[in-house]
């Protein structure tokens, strides 16, 4: 009997530890300074794929990303390098906790509302943005997904989806990062 006590003690350790290691390789870490291999460009607009028409990962193509164990934080720069703002920052829990970000756009500030949770070894970016319905009476939602995959190479993949627009269809579109130094 004792010996079987043990045995199942060893047994569920080496589950527990295995069951850790599996949740720990799951999540990759995505920081660094990242670039597209050919930046599209439009009327000096980066980010945009002029050959797809797509948003492309709805991030610019040269993205830094930080990452600690809560939180991942996006920076890039919106505008030409000769205008004068900052670079936008884009921080996201990693608990799966609603983050709210403020972009400086358009209309003035814009909330972004998103969550962000690891699925099958991605972290997947739910973002939700409102704005004023095409008759101006209401606003309408769209929904943006962004999962994020390290592939066998290292480079980093954003497979981002953004959701039905005005009775339109959703669209996807890969985006392909390498690491520069």
């Amino acid at each position: 009997m004792a010996f079987d006590k043990a045995c199942g003690t060893v047994l569920l350790s080496l589950v527990i530890t295995t069951t850790a290691t599996a949740a720990a390789q799951t999540r990759p870490d995505f920081s660094g300074r990242w670039t597209t291999p050919a930046p599209a460009t439009a009327s000096g607009v980066r980010g945009v794929s002029i050959s797809t028409g797509t948003i492309g990962s709805g991030w610019t193509d040269d993205i830094t990303i930080t990452q600690d164990a809560s939180r991942l934080t996006v920076e890039r720069a919106q505008f030409s390098i000769y205008d004068i703002q900052p670079p936008m920052r884009l921080t996201y829990a990693l608990d799966g906790s609603e983050s709210r970000n403020t972009i400086n756009m358009g209309r003035g500030p814009q909330e972004i509302r998103s969550r962000a949770v690891y699925q099958d070894g991605a972290l997947v970016i739910t973002s939700s943005y409102q704005f004023p319905a095409p008759e101006g009476t209401q606003t309408e939602t769209i929904e943006v997904k962004q999962a994020l995959s390290l592939n066998a190479s290292g480079a980093l993949v954003i497979t981002t989806t953004l959701g039905a627009l005005a009775g339109g269809s959703p669209s996807t579109a890969i985006t392909i990062y390498k690491k520069t130094p």
